[in-house]
């Protein structure tokens, strides 16, 4: 059975419903056997890198193995805030800098604000 058979087959199988579907895009138009989108995990950035990717390239890079469930979760958060241009995280990530820097100017070690 050729693609076209097959085609036509699945068409006579549908309910009367989706067919006027269908018809309303035009027989030729529709195709039964397209690709499915992919996934919103498989979704890439720039570096052709997934999410996940960039989360397990961070923590190989940070050595953060004893890291907490806290921390972790953080990453995770902010990483796809970051991955899906979210501008609740753009703003995050820009005060973050800010005050890294801002710590700097009055002579304080930026990492100091981590300690108790």
């Amino acid at each position: 059975m050729d693609q076209e058979e097959r085609k036509r087959a699945i068409y006579e199988s549908l309910s009367p419903r989706r067919r006027k579907f269908i018809d309303r895009i035009g027989f030729e138009e529709w195709d039964p056997f397209q690709e499915p989108k992919h996934p919103f995990d498989i979704r890439k950035d720039r570096t052709s890198r997934t999410a996940s990717q960039i989360v397990e390239a961070f923590y190989r890079e940070m050595d953060c193995e004893a890291a907490s469930m806290a921390y972790r979760n953080g990453v995770q958060e902010m990483c796809m805030g970051i991955f899906n241009w979210d501008e609740r995280y753009r703003g995050m990530y820009e005060f973050c800098r800010w005050y890294m820097e801002e710590l700097r100017r009055m002579g304080h070690d930026p990492l100091s604000v981590w300690k108790r």
